[in-house]
């Protein structure tokens, strides 16, 4: 396979590869009016593609884009060497675009309408790689109530200037500045190689310098070439070569364009028209973002006012019911401290009831009384379920009654106006939708809390049943122990043996003593234990809900409108690496060919 043959293929390939990203880009696009807008771009994109890949094996098409007078139809006869276009320097001359082609070549193998252009087949040498293209003003409105045409001159130069490879940009000393021409370059130059040219230089000063600075940083000019049409077509009849200029202008056009050559042109100008629609795309997004971010300020501002109202409601809630999770610390605690004098008393106070239940049932003498104690200790561990349960409910009862629906409709309507100057539709900042996001939102939450406090307790259980703290109660309860054992002791082996004068025993009065202040010492000690736990479980949850006041679990409140500026910015992002992806392409291909101008910003 020929290199020529290569080339062409990966052109194409990097053409359809690129096209492929974009209509992906494009279908993926979020329910945005900014976004809407870039598809339609796309949409307008892979149009102009399609009519480049028509002609990409077909001759260069050259077309020129000039002021009226500025002599573009006469830069045309000097190029092909014949009059092939009528001629004029005061009034517009050309109000139908003529067509200058090889016999073989039809304005269908071109991508154009045959109906917008005047054919002129002509086998000159000129024209053995080039077409050319001579467009009608695009300053003029002349030619509107023409009978053999149709359109405005700018609206018949506007459908034929997507068709071109290169573009002819004549002027005159007096026409350079002319806005509406610089107008139609700047929509023309995207898809397209420019060469500048300033005709009439029989009559007129050289202002290429002048020009040059014109065109500033928007423009890479590249040789502004300063000619004389009518010499050059005056030199051609009487069968003298090009001369100066002229000639390194025709040089140019006729040798340095073809080949391969025009397929790098064509390489560069899908690129360039590329990368100006997703910059256009940039520009329409960056519009309309500060609109999605004042929106997603506003979500931020909401949910944090709706989260403080939440959070101090559920701290009330826990505050009130902070008994269940106290029991709930206890038995972890007891649970986590194994076996030992202390821990046998948090057990013993945890399951009194079940022993006392027990000595009940062991007392029991009749099927009457053991179906009263079964009722008993049904109901008791029915209560003590509900006293588990009660922590997690409370904490959804105070999410049921924290949200105000007042504040709820004054944030629907706040969200409202904002998702409304974004350009988002309004199904999700409605009063309903708003109330059914809360709901959901509320629901999302008690689990999420319900787990953040029991990551409290577990915090705390453990705090609470190091070596240092299981030591100091237990000490204290085996002082007691110790003293009245060694009481119990002495009296035994050397009051009543070994004294000098033996003393009774003691009787059951002292064991009746003893058990009482070992309950009330160990009473003492579980008081002061379960008053650091409640201490503690009070701190951490007036710390837990101080830190849901600043910023809430992760709920879904105002979910689906966070999640749309979630999707714009992902669609921005995307955008950009889209246009990273242009520019890494656009540097593996070839610059443009010496004395041609392109645009760069």
């Amino acid at each position: 396979m020929a290199s020529q043959d290569i080339v062409h293929l990966d052109l194409l390939a990097d053409v359809d590869a690129l096209m492929t990203e974009l209509r992906l880009w494009a279908k993926r696009r979020p329910d945005w009016v900014a976004a809407r807008a870039c598809a339609a771009k796309m949409r307008r994109l892979t149009q102009r593609v399609d009519t480049l890949r028509v002609r990409w094996q077909a001759p260069l098409v050259v077309a020129t884009l000039g002021g009226t007078g500025t002599g573009k139809s006469a830069l045309v006869n000097a190029l092909v060497g014949e009059e092939v276009s009528r001629t004029g320097r005061q009034r517009p001359t050309t109000l139908l675009a003529t067509l200058i082609c090889r016999p073989d070549i039809s304005p269908e193998m071109l991508g154009i309408d045959p109906e917008s252009v005047h054919l002129v087949q002509r086998d000159l040498p000129a024209l053995r790689d080039l077409v050319l293209l001579d467009c009608p003003d695009p300053d003029t409105t002349e030619g509107e109530d023409n009978t053999e045409v149709t359109g405005t001159n700018l609206a018949r130069l506007r459908e034929l200037l997507p068709h071109c490879d290169v573009l002819l940009v004549t002027s005159t000393q007096q026409k350079y500045r002319s806005a509406c021409v610089r107008e139609e370059l700047a929509t023309a130059s995207a898809g397209a190689q420019l060469v500048f040219v300033q005709t009439h230089a029989d009559v007129d000063d050289d202002i290429r310098g002048d020009w040059r600075e014109t065109l500033g940083d928007e423009y890479r000019a590249g040789e502004i070439f300063f000619v004389d049409s009518l010499q050059a077509l005056a030199d051609s009849r009487a069968g003298n070569g090009p001369r100066g200029e002229f000639a390194r202008l025709l040089e140019l056009l006729t040798k340095s364009l073809v080949g391969s050559a025009a397929k790098r042109i064509r390489r560069a100008n899908f690129l360039d028209l590329v990368r100006r629609t997703l910059d256009s795309c940039a520009s329409e997004l960056d519009e309309h973002l500060s609109a999605v971010e004042q929106l997603e300020s506003a979500i931020a501002e909401r949910r944090a006012r709706l989260g403080a109202m939440l959070a101090d409601s559920t701290r009330d809630e826990l505050l009130h019911s902070r008994r269940s999770w106290e029991e709930r610390l206890l038995g972890e605690v007891a649970s986590r401290w194994g076996f030992s004098p202390f821990s046998a008393v948090l057990r013993l106070h945890q399951g009194l009831g079940s022993l006392l239940g027990g000595a009940a049932l062991a007392r029991a003498r009749s099927p009457i009384q053991v179906a009263l104690w079964g009722a008993v200790a049904g109901g008791r561990a029915i209560q003590q379920r509900r006293r588990r349960s009660k922590a997690t409910s409370g904490v959804a009862r105070a999410v049921a009654t924290s949200w105000d629906p007042g504040e709820l409709r004054t944030a629907a309507i706040i969200l409202d106006g904002y998702a409304s100057e974004a350009g988002f539709s309004h199904d999700d900042t409605s009063s309903a939708a708003i109330g059914a996001q809360a709901v959901e939102a509320g629901a999302a939450f008690v689990p999420q809390a319900a787990a953040q406090l029991q990551k409290v307790i577990a915090s705390l259980a453990e705090r609470h049943t190091g070596w240092f703290t299981r030591m100091r109660y237990e000490v204290l309860l085996l002082a007691m122990i110790g003293i009245i054992v060694f009481r119990l002791g002495k009296n035994f082996f050397y009051d009543s043996w070994l004294a000098a004068e033996p003393t009774a025993t003691y009787g059951w009065d002292f064991f009746v003593n003893a058990t009482f202040w070992i309950v009330v010492w160990s009473g003492l000690l579980l008081w002061m234990f379960t008053s650091r736990l409640r201490r503690g479980l009070r701190g951490q949850i007036n710390a837990l809900t101080e830190s849901w006041s600043r910023e809430l679990p992760e709920i879904n409140l105002f979910g689906p409108l966070e999640d749309r500026c979630r999707s714009v910015h992902r669609f921005r992002q995307d955008l950009e690496l889209l246009q990273q992806r242009v520019a890494a392409v656009r540097k593996k291909v070839e610059g443009p060919e010496p004395g041609i101008g392109h645009r760069i910003a």
